[in-house]
Parts: structure tokens; sequence; C-alpha cells
């Protein structure tokens, strides 16, 4: 049975795509005086020496740094209200909707959704201001003990599983225990991934956006316009000239009239338009004229 597919999803990655700053580095180093130069080369030795899978090693660390504080949650939680964004990230959820969905568009039922699938903490995006605006957040958890402090990884999202989270997003299975791997036909997903744009900002994204790709959806790289050394840029000039996963790049600027901003618009317009025509020929389709006298 076919479902409306009205629902447009902007699905964004976080570290360096809706915030200049790794989570980590923002708000969780500076409040328990973890040297952030000696935390990653440790995790670093890990994954090197010990063949770790980065996710892991990164929240074994972190325990093994936390481990003296019995943080739980909800502290990371408490924490995640002092992340910090580009420009004009706050407000581009609902500014994008009143640009780009026109009257016509709400007639028809089209509306815009938003997503965060993060490598990073979830418990951390769950405190953050954008918590309200966005329709769900995926990222890692830790389970806690008896006494509520963390204790164990009991989920992680690396650069590959991320693209599960699209698919979660594109099947409409978005709690933990939907099994994303059952049968679905095209025609019963709400949210085809023609109807879906990816923000990231480089390599550690270049599996969503072969699978955005290769499925009718939209992807943009955007890099950091204030790193002077330039590697955030070639990052995104690399996946678009060289690698060829992206069409568009952009300095992660989400303000009205920035360039990234102009081509979210132009996208959402775009798939509003489509989505609105095909609507209206279902309609016509579907129309049998009574008979004449």
């Amino acid at each position: 049975m076919s479902v409306p597919q009205n629902t447009i999803a902007l699905v964004y990655d976080y570290d360096q795509t809706l915030s200049p700053a790794y989570m980590q580095d923002d708000v969780l180093f500076p409040k328990f005086g973890i040297n952030p130069e000696q935390f990653w080369n440790k995790c670093n030795q890990l994954v090197k020496n010990q063949s770790w899978d980065g996710e892991l090693a990164y929240m074994k660390c972190l325990l093994d740094y936390l481990g003296m504080d019995n943080v739980s949650n909800a502290d990371l939680t408490e924490l995640g209200k002092g992340l910090s964004y580009y420009p004009g990230v706050e407000d581009i959820f609902h500014e994008i909707s009143e640009t780009c969905i026109r009257p016509e568009h709400e007639s028809a039922g089209i509306k815009i959704e938003h997503y965060i699938v993060s490598s990073g903490l979830k418990a951390l995006l769950d405190g953050c201001s954008l918590k309200e605006k966005v329709k769900a957040i995926f990222g890692c958890e830790y389970g806690e003990d008896e006494n509520g402090r963390i204790s164990f990884p009991k989920r992680t999202i690396s650069h590959t599983t991320k693209t599960q989270y699209l698919f979660r997003i594109n099947k409409g299975m978005l709690a933990p225990e939907d099994d994303v791997n059952d049968h679905m036909p095209p025609e019963a997903r709400p949210i085809p991934f023609q109807n879906m744009i990816y923000v990231g900002d480089g390599p550690t994204d270049v599996p969503c956006f072969t699978v955005m790709r290769k499925n009718g959806g939209h992807g943009i790289a955007v890099y950091n316009p204030k790193d002077l050394t330039g590697r955030s840029f070639r990052k995104c000039y690399q996946l678009c000239t060289h690698a060829n996963r992206v069409k568009h790049i952009a300095p992660a600027d989400y303000r009205k009239g920035s360039h990234l901003r102009l081509l979210l618009e132009e996208m959402v317009k775009e798939v509003a338009d489509r989505i609105l025509k095909e609507r209206l020929e279902e309609r016509e389709h579907g129309r049998v004229a009574a008979p004449g006298f």
C-alpha cells in the first residue's frame, strides 16, 4: 500500500557541519580539564596499535577520563546547553519552511522535517538548543550502571553506519527497536531519497553522500570559511571535483542570503514543486468525469 510522500527531510551531520567545533572540545573537555591533544592521541593509539574501532576508542577513553567524576547522561545533557554553532544555524529550521513552503504546498500536505545524525554523543545533543527544532537526533550513547553513572557504550554510530539512519528516515523507522532491515516497497516509504537533502563536511560523510547520490537524493558539503589553513575547504573541494560525491560545496554560513542558504532554499523549493506536481497529476489521473446528458 502506498503512503503520502509529502515530507522533505533535511539531514545534518553535527561536528564541523552545524558547529565549527567538535562537541567534546566545545563543552566536555573544558568542563573536566581534559587536554584535547592527549585525549585524541590516546584514542589514536588504540586505533593504530590495537585495531579498535574509532568510535569505540573515543567512548572508552571518555570513560577512562570521566571515571572518577561519576558522570551521568543527565550531566552530559546539561553540558550540551553550551554547544555553539555556525552563524544562522538556530534560525534555519523555521525560516526555511517560511521561505520555501507556499500555501499551495501546504494545501497538498507538503512539509519539512529536520534530523541530526552524528558520531558524537547523543546525550550532549539532547541538551542543545536545536533539540526541539528537529524531528530526531541520532548519536552514540552510553548505558548507565546501578548508580546512574555512564558505564558502557550501548550504541555507536560510525561514519559507515550513519547510512543506516538515512534508511530509518526513509522508512519512518526512527525507534531503536524498529528493524530497519525489514522489507518495505518504495511506495510505502514515507520519505523517498528524492525528498532528502544531506549536509556534511568531508570524508567522514562520504558513505552518506554516496547513498544520497545513488538513490536520487541531494548532498551539500560545507567548509569552515575561517579555517586559514584551507584544509576544511580542500576536503569539500576533493569531494566535489575529484571524488564526485557531491555537486555543491559552500561555506558553513546558514544565514539568509548566504551561498549555503540559497542552495538549500533552491533544493527545497524544487523538491516541493516536484511533489506538488505529482500530487496534482495523481488527482487528475484518478478523476473520472461524470456521464454527460
